[in-house]
């Protein structure tokens, strides 16, 4: 259904920007006088388009994706903004999407006890395999801590297990998160480790046959009925067809009334088990348990694609700073009580892409290029799991041993002013110096994440960039209103994810209020622009999971 579009007024900014720190050249430094300014009667414009109905939700491998790629092009190239993948702006992401049909039941058995466990209720399953059909027959179940190996920590839970063909069970989060204390990886906050998405990857590189998780609302950050949306659905993934890549047989999660049930099988105390996976040197064991179940699927292979532009460097241009936002959205959907059906993700994620395009534009206009290489990568299938930028970070266009930095726009602030800015992932890497300066010229403050324990640091694209050691920031909308408070702030952002959060209500309307977004931009165009104008290579701080990647390919 088509939705009537709002026409809304965006007021322009006052004022330029002030010139940059003492490590950028003195030409940048003259210029901040010249450039245009960022406002919000353009960023608005941008931000109408691609939140419109004409784009269809902008969902991959529809007419809405086409469309969408169109108009980024035909932006980029109005600004003079060059293609950045040789003589084209896009990137192909060869995908597939797989539709798993699990059965209705899982039988495991013990040496005393069977039990028949219900799909979507007690447990849901998937694959990332493609074989028409999946058999499970007895298979051993095995119980492997948090499922992690990570050298930093000095904690591998797989050290003396072995796990090969077998299914690992699994607890959610990090060891973190349940003993409270700093001194243990993060306390509170989660890391790396704790995502759903590494213990897979982590199970399949131990040569499980599959891997569930316990779920746990709190350190989850959000409950079961999250995980049933994926029973007897389909999932995106890139095609790696040709390439010689173990995936476990089953992915999936149970109930943690389902976990009670299977460790009382085994003759377990539950909650003594789990209690002692988060101490030091604690060694999981197996359960005497076995597990039988089927899967059918149906696997589909098409082609999305990244956008990428550039503004050239003019000193060193093989070195780059990459600003990201993902242009996909969820397309049609299910009709809300309005009968509207297009799920047009305005917040979440147009404006982030329309930031993109507000920043080229303004680089553009100064009268001196950059020492290095600026990059507009506007990825694909980040609803789908991070996908664009995965494949992206797998397969880069510009090498990542000379790529500077990443800075990720993922839904800015729509309410207004704040006085504070939210940096996300706090303790990772020297950007967060760098933000904190140019926030504090300005009068303005650097906030921590509210709720550290749900690692939304590890929830966006510039994630991929962290992963192969990029130095990545990713900021969020702050809560303290310049005129109404934080309370107000906070009952904002709780309005949004309540009525307007993968909703189609996430479109351009009367409420959305600009000039918060604007400053936040002020403050990445800052940061970008001192790099760009700088020979500063910012540096992963001691402690991060991702520092070890990049000290293994840079030399100083």
């Amino acid at each position: 259904m088509k939705k009537k579009i709002v026409s809304l007024f965006f007021p322009v900014m006052m004022g330029v920007f002030a010139a940059c720190s003492s490590t950028s050249t003195e030409t940048a430094a003259t210029e901040a006088e010249n450039i245009a300014t960022l406002s919000t009667e353009s960023y608005g414009k941008y931000l109408t388009a691609l939140a419109s109905d004409d784009l269809e939700g902008r969902k991959p491998f529809t007419s809405g994706e086409k469309k969408t790629l169109e108009y980024l092009e035909q932006e980029f190239k109005a600004l003079g903004v060059e293609p950045g993948n040789g003589n084209s702006y896009l990137q192909e992401v060869p995908m597939v999407d797989i539709k798993t049909t699990p059965a209705q039941q899982m039988t495991v058995k013990g040496k005393n006890k069977e039990l028949v466990l219900q799909g979507r209720e007690d447990y849901v399953l998937w694959t990332r395999r493609t074989e028409p059909s999946i058999d499970l027959s007895n298979e051993e179940l095995v119980f492997a801590g948090f499922g992690i190996v990570a050298p930093e920590y000095n904690w591998n839970d797989y050290a003396r297990l072995d796990v090969k063909g077998k299914i690992v069970l699994i607890m959610v989060n990090d060891p973190g998160f349940y003993e409270k204390t700093p001194d243990t990886f993060k306390g509170n906050a989660m890391t790396y480790y704790g995502r759903w998405t590494y213990k897979f990857e982590e199970a399949a590189r131990q040569g499980a046959k599959g891997c569930l998780i316990i779920h746990r609302t709190e350190p989850a950050g959000y409950g079961f009925e999250v995980v049933q949306n994926n029973w007897n659905t389909s999932k995106l993934y890139l095609d790696e067809r040709g390439k010689d890549t173990y995936k476990c047989a089953i992915e999936g999660w149970v109930t943690e009334a389902t976990a009670q049930k299977l460790f009382s099988a085994a003759g377990m105390d539950y909650a003594a088990v789990t209690a002692k996976a988060s101490k030091p040197n604690n060694k999981p064991q197996p359960m005497g348990l076995s597990l039988s179940t089927s899967l059918k699927t149906t696997a589909t292979y098409d082609k999305s694609y990244n956008f990428i532009a550039k503004i050239q460097g003019s000193k060193r241009p093989s070195e780059t700073i990459i600003y990201t936002a993902h242009w996909d959205h969820l397309g049609y959907g299910k009709a809300d009580a309005t009968g509207d059906s297009i799920y047009n993700g305005a917040v979440d994620d147009a404006t982030g892409v329309a930031g993109l395009l507000e920043l080229a534009r303004v680089f553009k206009s100064m009268p001196t290029p950059p020492d290095r290489t600026i990059v507009f990568l506007a990825v694909t299938a980040e609803e789908q799991g991070l996908w664009g930028s995965a494949y992206y970070a797998a397969n880069p266009i510009f090498p990542k041993e000379k790529t500077v930095a990443n800075l990720n726009m993922d839904m800015m602030n729509f309410y207004g002013k704040t006085k504070d800015i939210v940096l996300y992932g706090v303790g990772q890497s020297e950007l967060e110096e760098l933000i904190t300066e140019e926030a504090e010229k300005v009068n303005r403050y650097i906030a921590p994440e509210a709720n550290p324990e749900a690692g939304l640091y590890y929830r966006s694209d510039h994630f991929n960039f962290a992963k192969i050691g990029v130095p990545a920031l990713f900021i969020g909308p702050g809560i303290d209103h310049s005129e109404k408070g934080k309370a107000y702030g906070k009952q904002k952002l709780d309005e949004y994810f309540a009525d307007y959060y993968h909703k189609p209500s996430d479109e351009m309307h009367e409420g959305l209020v600009l000039e918060g977004a604007v400053d936040d931009l002020a403050l990445l165009f800052k940061v970008g622009r001192r790099l760009a104008y700088s020979e500063e290579w910012p540096k992963w701080k001691t402690g991060s999971e991702f520092k070890a990647a990049r000290d293994a390919y840079m030399k100083n």
